[in-house]
């Protein structure tokens, strides 16, 4: 059919192991054409727009959510299923009003929905998971559509850390939740653990009059998603252990523990809606040592439509052993490159967390190394921001903490070190 999405799945590695070899790594290039045709029907959606209202959103910020939450619903295409949620230590379903179902969006429903939430204020305290929750239970109402779901603050989360951790532990990867954070006074860690959750993004809005923008692009972007869900699965040996299965590009997202098991051998890992966009997947096996020349089949992974149970692509990762230094010592450029990605949002996490609890030795080394790597790797903007964090001296190549750093700076380098840079490619 036409209007159906191709996708494709290109696998990059070394196969070559050396003797004692155990660990092998590949990088999955997963692309979708997306599918969508000015004559296609477009795919069934469903959109919750969460805005925080509680009272540190008083003055223009709420002014600002006001206008943005208005720009996300004149985003919304004509057909969509959507809903407006106020969020404070509880969730209130500001349109449509009275109902528990979603509605179509139409110049009518949209034009409703605006004058709704014109007439938002702040107050009250802050609950992510019972937003979370009342999202859930409105975009439950449509299995087959895209859910989607933009979440907005500017504050801490007063829940207990154990009851936020079970709303998402129980809403785990049942829609996709980009999430935007306002101001300088909420806690990234929190957003990141909603994101990593629902499968989204998080980020960080340093102006908020930019908020507008921010939620016209997201919902633009969840708009244009034309799958609502695709899977990894993964097989490998008996014989073999799957270390982890990791989003690599064009965020970083640990997929492992997402695993559902189809058989004893082989798991299926989430990722989420798809429109026409390609994202990188690390994928690192464990498997017993072999004999000179002998080949393996490390990991058989296919590219699987829950719904359908469709393959829509398929690949291998190989295991060879060999005697020859020069081809078992090579290490696979985009293998190397994700892998030093890895290690940047490493260090910039582990020396963020000890600058916080006043462990200066080792927030130095972390952030100094971080800044390297940066520079090295071509992330030309996480190497200006940490440069406001630790700076270096040129002539003997100490590092030291600077001692007023901008919440700001520090903010927006901690929810940037998830984005990943691609490899470049050779002359360019």
């Amino acid at each position: 059919m036409g209007d159906q999405p191709a996708f494709t799945l290109n696998i990059d590695q070394n196969k070559y192991l050396p003797l004692d070899g155990r660990e092998v790594h590949a990088i999955l290039t997963v692309g979708s054409t997306g599918g969508a045709t000015v004559q296609a029907a477009p795919a069934e959606a469903a959109e919750v727009i969460i805005i925080d209202t509680s009272g540190s959103m008083s003055g223009s910020k709420i002014r600002e959510a006001r206008q943005a939450a208005a720009t996300a619903v004149q985003t919304l295409r004509d057909g969509v299923h959507f809903a407006v949620i106020a969020g404070t230590e509880s969730a209130r379903v500001v349109y449509p009003g009275g109902h528990a179902n979603l509605v179509k969006a139409s110049p009518a429903t949209r034009a409703e929905a605006e004058r709704a939430i014109s007439r938002l204020s702040a107050h009250g305290g802050t609950a992510m998971g019972e937003w979370i929750k009342l999202a859930g239970h409105l975009l439950t109402a449509h299995p087959s559509a895209i859910r989607h779901a933009l979440l907005m603050t500017d504050g801490q989360n007063n829940e207990r850390p154990e009851v936020f951790a079970s709303v998402l532990s129980g809403w785990n990867g049942k829609f996709v939740a980009d999430c935007l954070g306002v101001g300088d006074d909420w806690v990234p860690a929190e957003l990141r653990k909603v994101a990593e959750a629902m499968l989204g993004t998080f980020d960080f809005v340093r102006n908020q009059g930019d908020l507008p923008e921010f939620f016209r692009r997201l919902t633009q972007t969840s708009m244009s998603k034309t799958v609502a869900e695709l899977s990894l699965r993964v097989w490998v040996p008996q014989t073999a252990t799957l270390k982890f299965v990791k989003q690599v590009s064009p965020t970083l997202l640990d997929l492992t523990g997402k695993r559902t098991d189809v058989n004893p051998l082989t798991g299926d890992y989430p990722t989420g809606s798809w429109g026409a966009e390609e994202r990188e997947y690390h994928v690192c096996v464990e498997v017993p040592p072999g004999q000179v020349g002998q080949e393996i089949r490390a990991g058989w992974v296919k590219l699987v439509r829950p719904d359908t149970q469709e393959v829509v692509a398929s690949g291998n990762v190989l295991a060879q052993w060999t005697d020859d230094l020069a081809a078992s010592t090579r290490i696979n450029g985009k293998v190397a490159h994700y892998t030093g990605q890895a290690e940047l949002h490493e260090l910039i996490q582990d020396g963020l967390s000890a600058r916080a609890m006043g462990d200066v030795d080792t927030a130095t080394a972390r952030l100094a190394k971080a800044r390297r790597i940066a520079a090295d790797s071509g992330r030309e903007d996480t190497a200006r921001l940490l440069e406001k964090v630790v700076e270096v001296d040129p002539a003997t190549g100490t590092a030291r903490l600077r001692r007023n750093v901008d919440k700001a700076d520090e903010i927006e380098l901690d929810t940037g070190s998830v984005r990943t840079s691609r490899l470049r490619k050779e002359g360019s």
